[in-house]
């Protein structure tokens, strides 16, 4: 469904409960925030997180975009947003679907499946930047939408805490790389791993640089963990989720 729009723009200091004041006094309730995490990265999952916040005693403070809180304060928002959130959901998509079908595409799907995870059904839909098509309610793309919406920062909070958890996991796997530090984005360090050692499986094979580190130490050996599965087709143990009444 096309994203109905408001009859007016919140202002951006009106708090970061704006938007969902405004839609809640429009008959649009509840209201849900869809964010992800690892787009940007050549390694690891991307995740896409979904939070339907509640309001008055459930309000939580100190919300905003993920990159711009330190890791323990990500934490602490992290774990009262599954303790107090009205609903919330994240899905987990590997390196080897982006690489299939490409991030983007990746990303979309991704949101309407943690969407389609949240225990309530939302009324409406905030999303981070861009539109997510293909939903049987209405939409709205908000600018910097992790940084003026609650929900939104809520659920970008619950991707970036999801990824990076599982990019510690995969530095245990993986310690030639760093994972635990850089969580698989492009830096000096892991270029530089790239280069020694080539790609592990946690690579994004479509990836530019990861494809010239590939080249420049042959083939390397995926094993089972690298094996194709269709987005729509994930394992259940590929989502986290859970809702509070």
């Amino acid at each position: 469904m096309m994203g109905r729009p408001l009859r007016f723009t919140p202002r951006r200091d009106a708090g970061m409960r704006a938007y969902e004041r405004a839609l809640e006094h429009g008959g649009f309730s509840p209201v849900a925030g869809v964010d992800e995490a690892g787009r940007g990265a050549c390694a690891g999952p991307l995740v896409v997180g979904a939070v339907i916040l509640q309001g008055g005693r459930g309000t939580i403070e100190g919300l905003t975009d993920s990159k711009l809180l330190t890791p323990a304060r990500r934490e602490e928002l992290y774990a009262e947003i599954v303790e107090r959130a009205f609903a919330w959901s994240a899905v987990v998509i590997p390196c080897h679907d982006i690489d299939r079908i490409g991030v983007h595409r990746c990303n979309i799907t991704g949101m309407r499946r943690a969407l389609a995870a949240l225990d309530r059904r939302p009324a409406y839909v905030l999303s981070d930047g861009f539109p997510v098509p293909g939903l049987d309610v209405p939409g709205l793309a908000v600018i910097k939408g992790d940084q003026v919406a609650a929900c939104v920062a809520a659920a970008s909070i619950v991707a970036k805490v999801t990824r990076d958890r599982i990019m510690v996991e995969t530095h245990e796997r993986y310690p030639d790389y760093g994972f635990d530090e850089h969580k698989g984005y492009v830096t000096k360090a892991h270029s530089a791993a790239l280069a020694e050692h080539g790609p592990c499986p946690e690579h994004r094979f479509s990836y530019v640089n990861v494809g010239r580190a590939l080249r420049n130490n042959g083939e390397v050996a995926l094993g089972e963990e690298a094996g194709e599965l269709p987005v729509e087709e994930l394992p259940g143990d590929g989502r986290t989720e859970g809702a509070r009444a």
